[in-house]
């Protein structure tokens, strides 16, 4: 009795967690990844948001100076290797990117203003990370209102950052659920320079409007500088392999009022409420 009781056979299968993360059940995490956090975002009243993408690893700009320093100060008398030189140069980059990040604080009290405990009610959502992301849900923070982080899980742990309204930030095992989650109740996309995740999810959208499987929402680009070196969409357009309106799926922006004022006025000119 002793062996069957505590044999792997006997558990519920509700207890038995290797079961749970067999193949066999993927289809069954696929549900639970959607169904708990789409449960609780209902629960929250989370009807309405403005989406922020953007690079982890930009910080602000007085972090990035002092990687600066820290890297200059290390190659201080001494031979500089092609691969510390390299280094130096990355940093420097980023410093110059980290304006960013003042931008996207900004834009995040300028959404958080915005809230309402009513029918009007938009929150801004991050995927709940450091850099950039880090940066918008600061700027709601700072303006005491709610702002929520989907995480994911990663094989190096991707902690939230601090600035998130405790009890909404949530966590998923599965990219393509959290992003089936970023666009459900999402009425624009905003998104800062980034790396493979950001464009990830930006040409995720892209292709979700253009193919007609959602409905439009402002794309808004931030630093066409930045976004003009990383892909040329006239040249796709010239090459045949996208319509000419398609270029018209998204535009660029420089700051967070302008961001937010292009929200506004796609949705004027669309005859339509953001929080429809």
């Amino acid at each position: 009795m002793e062996q069957i009781i505590r044999s792997e056979e006997y558990k519920l299968a509700d207890e038995d967690i290797d079961y749970l993360q067999s193949d066999d059940t993927r289809s069954v995490r696929l549900q639970l990844d959607f169904l708990k956090a789409q449960q609780l975002l209902e629960k929250k009243d989370i009807k309405h948001s403005i989406v922020v993408f953007g690079s982890t690893r930009i910080p602000e700009p007085k972090a990035a100076k002092r990687k600066i320093t820290e890297l200059e100060a290390k190659l201080k008398g001494a031979e500089r290797s092609p691969e510390a030189k390299q280094s130096l140069r990355v940093a420097q980059r980023i410093l110059a990117k980290s304006r960013y990040y003042d931008v996207a604080q900004e834009f995040g009290r300028i959404v958080g203003r915005q809230e309402d405990a009513g029918e009007g009610r938009i929150v801004l959502v991050t995927g709940g990370g450091p850099g950039l992301m880090e940066a918008a849900n600061r700027g709601a923070h700072d303006v005491d209102a709610t702002t929520v982080g989907l995480n994911i899980k990663l094989p190096h742990e991707q902690f939230p950052n601090p600035y998130l309204t405790p009890g909404f930030c949530f966590r998923f095992h599965y990219f393509a659920v959290r992003k089936l989650h970023f666009l459900l109740r999402a009425r624009a996309l905003v998104v800062f320079p980034g790396g493979f995740g950001t464009l990830d999810e930006l040409f995720e959208t892209l292709t979700l409007v253009q193919t007609r499987k959602i409905a439009p929402l402002p794309i808004v680009l931030v630093g066409e500088s930045y976004w003009r070196r990383v892909f040329d969409p006239d040249f796709l357009v010239e090459e045949g392999v996208i319509d000419p309106e398609d270029r018209r799926l998204f535009w660029f922006a420089e700051t967070a009022e302008e961001i937010w004022d292009d929200i506004l006025r796609w949705y004027d000119r669309a005859d339509k409420s953001i929080i429809s």
